[in-house]
């Protein structure tokens, strides 16, 4: 099996509108288990990232909540882990609020 293509989409809930300039990272899980950078960057007006690929293996996509909702937020991070295992696009959108966090497959 060949790269996939990956994006996320973040959604705040609270205001019912794209998350803005969520800085995100994601990282694959190497052969000794260590986490490995694959890419950085941030959403966009739409709350979007693509453009990303992602190998067969085990993912995680960090985002940086506190840029989003403050230094006080209740979840400073949401680290998502997810497996690739198909030749199908690979969506990671994130559901974010104040108090809470959601996510699922998406296509």
């Amino acid at each position: 099996m060949s790269r996939v293509s990956l994006s996320t989409h973040v959604l705040d809930t609270a205001r019912g509108a794209p998350a803005a300039g969520v800085p995100v990272r994601h990282e694959y899980r190497d052969d000794d288990g260590a986490w490995v950078l694959a890419e950085v960057g941030a959403t966009d007006a739409d709350g979007r990232i693509t453009g990303w690929s992602a190998a067969p293996g085990v993912h995680r996509l960090t985002f940086d909540t506190a840029a989003y909702l403050g230094a006080d937020a209740f979840y400073p991070s949401a680290a998502v882990e997810f497996r690739v295992a198909d030749d199908r696009h690979h969506h990671v959108p994130l559901l974010l609020s104040p108090f809470g966090y959601t996510t699922y497959r998406g296509s």
